[in-house]
């Protein structure tokens, strides 16, 4: 079965992040993929440090190996100054070849305001950094707080058409 694994790179309490990419996991898992999250606020991931093993860093081994085990990765980040958040990056620092050359990812941001563009571009290139094959569509959402009601759907449907079918995408694009 196919593997799709999800990557919240925020932190916050009720994240917008992550609750995208709960959607996005759904119309995986719809697809026919086996679905996992990672959320990066929940675990024990200390600050990256290159001359300690990863088994000394927390929980860094079974989240790679998380990665490492996935057909595709949906990585998702909230819009900090114009890039992805020091979560996300310290997670995706102790990433390299071995968790992504040949994976399928798709890609997720999350603005607070209206400008969402450089995060995926800095997420895009820095995945091709390591070799993963970042599917061309990808998802960013302007004014985050206000794309969902209190029970957590999206207000707009052609929003939540977009997020599902990067679900769907990362799937097939896995299962090829």
């Amino acid at each position: 079965m196919t593997r799709v694994v999800a990557v919240s790179g925020s932190r916050r309490s009720g994240s917008y992040t992550k609750l995208a990419l709960e959607h996005a996991l759904d119309a995986a898992a719809d697809a026919g993929a086996e679905t996992g999250m990672i959320d990066l606020g929940a675990v024990d991931l200390p600050l990256y440090h290159p001359d300690v093993d990863a088994d000394e860093q927390g929980e860094a081994t079974d989240l790679l190996r998380r990665v490492r085990e996935a057909d595709g990765v949906l990585l998702g980040s909230p819009v900090y100054h114009g890039s992805y958040s020091s979560t996300f990056r310290n997670f995706h620092d102790y990433c390299g070849f071995d968790e992504y050359e040949e994976t399928v990812v798709g890609l997720l941001a999350v603005a607070g305001g209206g400008s969402y563009g450089s995060t995926l571009d800095h997420m895009r290139i820095t995945v091709r950094g390591v070799h993963g094959h970042v599917i061309p569509h990808q998802v960013g959402i302007r004014r985050g707080s206000e794309r969902f009601d209190a029970d957590g759907e999206f207000v707009d449907p052609a929003l939540a058409d977009r997020v599902e079918k990067l679900g769907r995408e990362v799937a097939a694009h896995a299962r090829a």
